[in-house]
C-alpha cells in the first residue's frame, strides 16, 4: 500500500491552484506536526499491508525546516514500517531548497524530488504567480543531486496564456539540459475559484487557441521521446526505470492512506466473487475542522462514500486508460472477479472499429487518437456502469 502526506504551507498560493494551501507560519508548521503524528498513531491500524511508497506533497514540503523534515518522518516511522518502501518522493519549489533540507532529505531514505518548475519564461511564471525563475530551478536541481538525490522531477505546464509553441519548446529543452529522470507535462486547466480564472473570466488574459494546445501536446510527445523519455502515461515521461511507482499505484487501484489536511485515503472494503468494494475518504480541508477530527478522534469532519463493485470497475477502466500500458484482461479479472470482455466487450470492440483503442499483449489501451478524444470516450463507457 501507498502513503500520502499533505503539507499545505505555501509562500505565497500560485494564481492557478486549487488545492488546500495557505500561506507559512513558523508556530503553525510545528503545530501541524503534531498533528500529522497525532493522527498517523490513532490511523496505524489502517496499514495492513506493507507500505512500498510514500509521497511528501503540498503545498510546499520544502518549506519545513531539516530539523521539521526529522520529525516528521521519524515520528510517522515509529506508527508506520517503511522497511519495504521503494520509492519515497517530496515536492519541492525551486529556490525554497536549502543544502541543510537536502542533506536531512537524503539521510532520511527520502529517494526522489520533484521540483515545480512549470515554464522556463519569467514572464509566464510571473502569470502563473511562481516566485522562481529558471535560474533556481538550475541552482535547486544542482543542489539535490550533490546530496545525492539523482532521482528528479521536474513538471512543466502549457497552454499558459500567453505562451508560444516556441516558448513550449524553449521550456522543454531547458528541463532536459537538466538531466532529470522524469517530466511531467500538464496542460493548463483553469480552476473555478482560482485568481487565474478570474482574470480568464474578466478577458485580462485568454487561453492559447485549442489547436496550439494540440501541438505543444505533440511537440513534447516527439522531443521527449527523442531525449529517452518514454511516456508511461497521458501527462508523463520517463527515463527507462524511472517511471513514478507512487502514481502507477493510484493509477492501478493500490490502497493508499493519506495523512493531513484535505488528504485521501482508500482502502478495500470487500473483495470477493461479487467484486471489489472500496471506502473512500476525504479529510476536511480547513484547518480547524481537521484540528477537530485529529484530536476528538472521530471521523465527521471527514467524507466517505463507498466505492461499490460496478464503480470499482469503471475506476479501474477510467484510471488504467491513463497510461499507455492500458488495462489488463488478467488484472481486471484478479481485482473484480469478472473479465473486462463481459463488463465492457462490446464497448471496447466498438471503439477499436472506430480506430480508438487497440488490443494486444493482453490488454486494451487507447490510440494516439482516442488519447486525445479520452474524456469522451470514458463518458460512453460510463453506460455500461
Amino acid at each position: 500500500m501507498e502513503l500520502y502526506i499533505h503539507i499545505p504551507f505555501c509562500v505565497r498560493k500560485c494564481e492557478y491552484c486549487s488545492f488546500v494551501s495557505f500561506p507559512e507560519k513558523s508556530e503553525k508548521k510545528d503545530e501541524y506536526i503534531d498533528l500529522l503524528l497525532h493522527e498517523s498513531r490513532e490511523r496505524k491500524e489502517e496499514f495492513t499491508e506493507p507500505v512500498t511508497t510514500v509521497y511528501i506533497g503540498g503545498g510546499t514540503p520544502s518549506l519545513l525546516s531539516a530539523g521539521q523534515l526529522e520529525r516528521l518522518v521519524c515520528g510517522i516511522k515509529e506508527n508506520v514500517s517503511l522497511e519495504h518502501c521503494v520509492e519515497f518522493s517530496i515536492e519541492a519549489n525551486p529556490g525554497t531548497v536549502t543544502d541543510d533540507f537536502l542533506c536531512m532529505a537524503a539521510g532520511l531514505g527520502i529517494n526522489r524530488i520533484s521540483f515545480g518548475m512549470q515554464a522556463a519564461q519569467a514572464r509566464l511564471l510571473n502569470t502563473l504567480g511562481r516566485i522562481h525563475t529558471f535560474r533556481d530551478v538550475q541552482e535547486s536541481v544542482y543542489r539535490a543531486k550533490k546530496h545525492k538525490i539523482q532521482n528528479i522531477s521536474l513538471d512543466l505546464i502549457f497552454g499558459i496564456p500567453g505562451q508560444t509553441l516556441r516558448d513550449w519548446e524553449e521550456s522543454l529543452e531547458n528541463a532536459v539540459s537538466l538531466d532529470p529522470f522524469h517530466i511531467s507535462a500538464y496542460g493548463l486547466i483553469p480552476e473555478e475559484g482560482t485568481p487565474l480564472y478570474e482574470r480568464l473570466a474578466g478577458g485580462e488574459i485568454t487561453l492559447p487557441e485549442q489547436e496550439l494546445e494540440r501541438e505543444m501536446y505533440d511537440l513534447a510527445l516527439r522531443k521527449l521521446a527523442g531525449y529517452g523519455y518514454l511516456q508511461y502515461e497521458i501527462s508523463n515521461f520517463a527515463k527507462k526505470g524511472y517511471a513514478c511507482v507512487h502514481n502507477i499505484g493510484y493509477w492501478t487501484q493500490v490502497p493508499y492512506v493519506g495523512l493531513g489536511i484535505s488528504a485521501a485515503s482508500m482502502r478495500i472494503l470487500k473483495q470477493d466473487e461479487n467484486g471489489l468494494e472500496c471506502l473512500r475518504r476525504n479529510n476536511p480541508a480547513s484547518y480547524q475542522a481537521y484540528m477537530k477530527m485529529v484530536f476528538h478522534r472521530t471521523t465527521e469532519e471527514a467524507e466517505e462514500e463507498i466505492v461499490s463493485p460496478p464503480e470499482s470497475r469503471f475506476e479501474t477502466v477510467m484510471l488504467a486508460l491513463r497510461m499507455n500500458r492500458g488495462i489488463s484482461e488478467k488484472r481486471f479479472s484478479e481485482l473484480h472477479g469478472v473479465s473486462l470482455d463481459a463488463c465492457y466487450g462490446n464497448k471496447l470492440k466498438e471503439m477499436e472499429q472506430k480506430g480508438l483503442m487497440r488490443h494486444e499483449y493482453g490488454a486494451w489501451m487507447l490510440t494516439r487518437r482516442g488519447m486525445d478524444i479520452q474524456n469522451s470516450i470514458l463518458v460512453e463507457m460510463m453506460d455500461d456502469l
